[in-house]
């Protein structure tokens, strides 16, 4: 569109160059009378005569009532001897301005030339421009089945490539494939033993954890040609197209092999076929069904690999996941505290850190992120270093980053009032003192009343050790600490905000899932509800009720236990340390920010008398 546009523009101006210059050319210009030398005498001798320019032999004369006229003179003689010959008056030649002019030489003829030639070359240069654009019109037209393919080849500079050394944690996955680039490498010591090329390795993972940083690693590691192209690049809205480049993409892999097709992105186009979305004929499912054929048809593609990354496993349609096209699935889990460390270490390499830098303590509190979360706090370390002049990044510049990360910037022109300030601080000493003095809940690790984001306070909790599945009791805890804020402005105020509205979202959503998924309420173990995803979106948007009314009225009433349950033990734990309540919500009130070393000096003799009192409790019951 641009493209046409700028022509028109070039056009439009070329045109109105020629008219300007046709109109200019075309006016009626007033004739200059050709008289003779004697006739030159008589007008100079009454006087008429002004000046005369003499250019070579050519005579230009200006009358004095502003006509003009031309003549020309004797070769062999000058002008004024040519006059006096022809008895010109001595006293008029006198008065008379002659002016001599060198002739033009071979510029005379430029002008009259250029004027001749222009429109031509102006007309020439209009059609070359439209033979251009019709040309490489043509071109595309041509190339439009083509697949828009990156071919990452085995001959780049080694400075620049990434390989499995840059690649931290996910240790499995790189064995793997490892394992698939020396299949390429040496396939003779696999055929060996009768051992199968596999034909598609599938990257499974939540949005940031690596898919893309591996698929990079394998196009540094392996020495044959690495095609890599995203899922959405195939679907264009004419029929075929997509099918076509699908064709293309495999013929040229065919050509260069041994080699890898890397898919970014597949589920824009291996989604689950019969839908009823776009019908049997969609474009989509086309595509898909020329993958099918390319990936395991009646020609087998022995030297060439598939690998695709996807973050939506479950969209997939079941005959992409078959033996014979991918036939590994690779699981990249989130890093744990020591491949967070190592992830951290990768991303601060060329970044000047200070000696107080401790990524350890980074890793730890940075639980639940994945590989591009971390590269994103590096990066906003060293944002914050540049903006406060200074030259390392320190540890303050990490933790603050962290933060950020986690719930946006600080909102330093937002000035709460002096009420809200104390109801904040009592909402996040609520969660805070809960989180505390229950035994399943997580440590607190800092608590703030500085806006952040969305946010006008929050409490920081990071888990003791890395934990893959949870207990009742942990959730049951969870759910007490969300509702602490609520409870403890309710004990306090005796009325309640909008501020615990996400905490109750949360709580509801928990108590929720405890009864319909996690079979951890009194209902027993059943499973309720079936969900429903609507494939070209790929998203949950609705449920399958597998349940009758009667039993929709247990889960309701379950779900408000829980809640209930929650409340009354966070009301507990509120009313009997109330006064630790006060000192942490006086403490926030007045330094605004209050780190785990300080909190647990706060709550330390309460504390203590709670784990000693937990033990005796149990050996009451055991002997009950």
């Amino acid at each position: 569109m641009k493209a046409l546009i700028k022509n028109l523009i070039i056009v439009l101006v070329i045109f109105l160059t020629v008219a300007g210059v046709f109109a200019l050319f075309s006016q009626p210009v007033e004739k200059e009378e050709d008289i003779s030398l004697t006739q030159l005498v008589q007008e100079i001798n009454q006087g008429r005569v002004e000046k005369i320019t003499v250019t070579g032999n050519e005579l230009a004369i200006s009358f004095q009532d502003g006509t003009k006229a031309k003549s020309r003179k004797e070769t062999e003689a000058a002008l004024s001897e040519s006059l006096i010959n022809y008895g010109v008056n001595r006293a008029e030649l006198e008065s008379l301005d002659i002016v001599p002019e060198k002739e033009g030489g071979s510029m005379g003829w430029l002008f009259p030339a250029a004027m001749l030639f222009l429109p031509v070359i102006l007309f020439f240069v209009f059609f070359w421009m439209i033979f251009k654009q019709s040309k490489s019109g043509a071109m595309q037209a041509f190339n439009f089945s083509k697949a828009r393919i990156k071919l990452f080849g085995a001959n780049g500079s080694k400075k620049d490539r990434t390989t499995f050394k840059d690649v931290a944690g996910l240790k499995e996955a790189k064995e793997e494939l490892k394992e698939v680039v020396d299949f390429l490498k040496h396939p003779k010591k696999f055929l060996a033993v009768g051992a199968k090329i596999p034909r598609g390795v599938l990257l499974l993972g939540s949005p940031g954890i690596g898919k893309t940083l591996l698929a990079k690693a394998v196009a540094g590691e392996s020495e044959v040609p690495f095609f890599h192209i995203a899922g959405s690049e195939f679907v264009e809205m004419f029929v075929g197209v997509g099918s076509s480049r699908v064709r293309d993409l495999f013929a040229t892999a065919k050509k260069a092999a041994p080699s890898i097709i890397f898919i970014d992105e597949l589920d824009a186009i291996g989604r689950h076929r019969g839908s009823g979305i776009g019908g049997g004929h969609d474009e989509r499912e086309q595509t898909l069904n020329q993958i099918l054929v390319e990936m395991d048809g009646f020609e087998g593609n022995t030297n060439v690999i598939v690998l695709a990354a996807t973050n939506r496993p479950d969209v997939l349609d079941p005959a992409l996941l078959r033996p014979g096209r991918f036939d590994r699935r690779i699981v990249l889990e989130p890093p744990d505290i020591n491949d967070r460390k190592d992830v951290l270490t990768i991303h601060c390499l060329g970044k000047p850190l200070a000696k107080d830098v401790n990524l350890r303590e980074v890793a730890e509190r940075t639980p639940g992120f994945s590989g591009a979360d971390l590269a994103n706090v590096a990066n906003e370390a060293a944002i914050l270093t540049a903006r406060n002049n200074k030259r390392e990044i320190n540890q303050e510049e990490f933790l603050e980053a962290i933060e950020k990360v986690l719930l946006g910037p600080e909102r330093k022109s937002y000035i709460m009032s002096k009420k809200e300030k104390e109801i904040t601080a009592y909402h996040e000493a609520g969660h805070a003192l809960i989180s505390a003095f229950t035994l399943e809940a997580e440590p607190v690790r800092k608590i703030s009343i500085i806006s952040r984001g969305m946010a006008a306070g929050y409490t920081l909790k990071v888990p003791a050790e890395e934990k893959r599945m949870k207990t009742k009791s942990e959730f049951l805890a969870e759910m007490a600490v969300l509702l602490g804020g609520y409870c403890t402005e309710k004990l306090k105020f005796g009325d309640i905000t909008t501020g615990a509205s996400n905490d109750l979202e949360r709580a509801s959503d928990l108590a929720r899932k405890l009864v319909k998924r996690y079979g951890m309420s009194s209902l027993g173990p059943v499973s309720f509800g079936k969900k429903e995803d609507l494939v070209f979106l790929g998203r949950e948007i609705s449920e399958q009720r597998n349940y009758s009314e009667e039993t929709a009225i247990q889960i309701d009433k379950e779900i408000a236990k829980f809640v209930k349950d929650a409340q009354n033990r966070a009301n507990k734990v509120l009313r009997k340390h109330k006064k630790t309540l006060e000192k942490i919500a006086q403490t926030l009130i007045e330094k605004e920010t209050i780190e785990k070393e300080e909190f647990e000096e706060l709550i330390k003799g309460k504390k203590s008398s709670l784990k000693k009192a937990k033990p005796a409790k149990k050996k009451t019951a055991k002997k009950k």
